[in-house]
């Protein structure tokens, strides 16, 4: 990785040409630099988690001016809870990943002598545009470099320490690898990101990993092509023959663990059966962690029936956006609908298509609502938090997509693969085939793989 200073045009034809070389590397190579970068990075967590304290500090004062909001904060921290250790470990998961290039994934005989492949490929040269989360650099180059595709990374100033520290040590580790230092570059030069956007002759797809207005910036300003999600909106479905303690379980894990990601839930729908004996149970599970719950009238007079006085008293009321909106905070709406038809309806209506659960024991119904929520993620029983890529087994993600092309879900190697026909022939040309006198017909048969 090299921590470059270079105009935008001139990183962008380097991690161009790189983009060549590393995609011919042979599998070995490839993970022998993850190897060599998991080491060193492992040897200098002290100086890393240093630079990022420095990097938390400044943002905590920030966003006591009001300069920077706290769920950017909550994501900048690389020393929260298993942050170093899921990074560390997300390298090796990559590494220890079956080879995604070269896969043939199609093979059939045209003719006698003329056969035809399609092979995976590397996409070429990616960009990464991101705030915080200074795990990303890592992240990021250990999926590139295992994928054969270059990487340009451009962070936001909060994390400067943390991603220049990390860089460095990239860097050098990276020297003694095949792996060229052009191949993943973390661009430093501010109001870089405009020109960057515009370098469709170099940059295959940008990735972006940060707010929505991030994304929805990035998303309006190229024409390269973009994976990513702009809002996190999941919401869980509790219907009424759901376990009560399955279902507590879930949405303070749904809600509490990490508010600030994008697979938190911020909406529950309720089935109105399930507002006498569930909700109840859920919602003082949830009160307890220091959840705000926002809620329609019925779900509110159920509550207040139900729940002790000076427990109902904090209850809020919901207001129409806030069925619309990512609170990445300790907030939680809560509406009420008649039946999973009500239910599935809001969500393909409101929601961001990015994971969506429901909880039942009606297994017909949850398969129906699973084939029917029109989301990237579509759980049963579980806790929205499941949608990441180290949990799915990809080692580690690029980001969540919505997108409805290409990749979905979260992003792993096989995303960031495309593919390429492959034909071997003896002297066959086109003119030889066709429908008239004399003229060839294709065999198309497939080859078994």
């Amino acid at each position: 990785m090299s921590l470059t200073n270079a105009l935008p045009a001139e990183a962008a034809s380097a991690a161009k040409n790189a983009s060549h070389y590393l995609a011919t590397l042979p599998a070995s190579a490839r993970n022998d630099a993850l190897t060599t970068i998991h080491a060193a990075l492992s040897a200098s967590k002290d100086q890393i988690l240093a630079a990022n304290a420095r990097d938390l500090t400044l943002a905590k004062q920030a966003a006591e001016n009001g300069e920077l909001s706290m769920s950017i904060v909550s994501r900048l921290d690389l020393g929260k809870k298993g942050k170093w250790e899921d990074m560390l470990k997300g390298i090796l998961d990559v590494r220890d990943l079956e080879d995604p290039v070269g896969k043939v994934t199609l093979r059939t005989k045209l003719d006698d002598g003329l056969d035809l492949e399609r092979v995976s490929c590397p996409i070429g040269v990616l960009l990464i545009i991101f705030e915080a989360r200074p795990e990303v650099i890592a992240n990021i180059a250990s999926l590139a470099i295992k994928s054969g595709n270059a990487a340009i990374l451009k962070g936001g100033k909060e994390s400067t320490e943390s991603f220049i520290a990390i860089s460095k040590v990239m860097s050098s580790a990276l020297e003694a690898t095949d792996v060229p230092n052009t191949a993943i570059q973390l661009v430093t030069t501010r109001d870089t990101i405009p020109q960057l956007l515009g370098l469709d002759q170099y940059i295959d797809l940008v990735i972006p990993r940060g707010s929505n207005e991030l994304v929805r910036y990035i998303k309006a300003s190229t024409k390269i092509p973009v994976l990513g999600h702009a809002d996190g909106l999941c919401a869980i479905y509790l219907e009424h023959t759901a376990d009560p303690a399955m279902a507590a379980k879930i949405l303070v894990d749904a809600k509490t663990t990490y508010p600030a990601a994008c697979n938190s839930v911020e909406t529950l729908l309720v089935e109105d059966a399930a507002l006498e004996l569930l909700l109840p149970p859920v919602a003082e599970a949830l009160l307890e962690k220091g959840v705000s719950l926002r809620c329609d009238a019925v779900s509110r007079t159920a509550l207040t029936a139900a729940l002790p006085a000076h427990t109902a008293a904090i209850l809020q009321d919901a207001e129409a956006g806030d069925y619309v909106t990512e609170f990445l905070a300790l907030t939680l709406a809560v509406k009420t609908v008649s039946s999973v038809e009500e239910a599935i309806a809001h969500i393909n209506t409101h929601s961001s298509h990015h994971t969506d659960a429901i909880v039942t024991s009606n297994a017909p119904m949850a398969e129906h609502f699973m084939a029917a929520v029109d989301s990237a993620g579509v759980f049963w029983n579980t806790s929205t938090r499941m949608a990441d890529g180290m949990r799915f087994g990809f080692g580690t993600e690029v980001g969540i997509s919505t997108n409805k092309i290409h990749a979905r879900g979260p992003v792993g190697l096989e995303g960031l693969m495309i593919y390429k026909y492959k034909i071997r022939g003896g002297g066959h040309v086109s003119a030889e085939y066709g429908e008239g006198e004399g003229q060839r017909a294709f065999k198309h048969e497939r080859v078994e793989l």
